[in-house]
């Protein structure tokens, strides 16, 4: 026989009237699904109780997942488990140059090439997006955001940098 479990799940007529909404809704991401649900296989007073081990097979999901789920539960109650922890150096962290700004330096890059130059260099790049963008970027986010366009700042026109693209395809 196993070790009593340290967590014990006892919703409220509220929790699982909240719990069953957000599963109803149909953009509810998979991993709210799978918490809501192992919230509500767990829970003693409603129906069925579920021993973890039956919980975490039934659901797809490993132990340690309905362990974290239980504790979140615990320390934070309903809304700590139905919230995202997301870390600030995720993927998903905001970008420094979204469409719109990489837009714009396309644009800006395309344009005529400043008094005295014959074509954009990085560096001019850089101070001229200073100026027309809300948020600074750097030379090296401005090179990835061109790159990434096949832009080719040795070309004076777009149509030449065209013509370039066409060549080595």
């Amino acid at each position: 026989m196993g070790r009593p479990n340290k967590y014990t799940v006892t919703l409220s007529e509220e929790e699982l009237r909240k719990l069953k909404s957000v599963l109803r809704k149909k953009k509810t991401s998979k991993t709210m699904r799978r918490r809501c649900q192992v919230l509500m296989d767990l829970d003693v007073a409603h129906g069925k109780t579920m021993t973890h081990e039956q919980c975490a097979k039934s659901n797809g999901i490993c132990m340690a997942t309905v362990s974290n789920i239980l504790k979140d539960y615990y320390d934070g109650g309903i809304d700590n488990v139905l919230t995202y922890n997301r870390s600030g150096n995720s993927d998903q962290a905001k970008r420094k140059l979204d469409g719109r700004g990489e837009a714009k330096v396309i644009e800006i890059a395309c344009g005529p090439a400043p008094d005295g130059r014959s074509r954009w260099t990085l560096r001019l790049l850089e101070e001229k997006c200073r100026v027309e963008l809300e948020t600074p970027v750097s030379k090296d986010t401005i090179g990835r955001a061109l790159k990434k366009t096949n832009f080719d700042l040795t070309a004076t026109t777009i149509g030449a940098s065209r013509q370039k693209r066409a060549r080595n395809s």
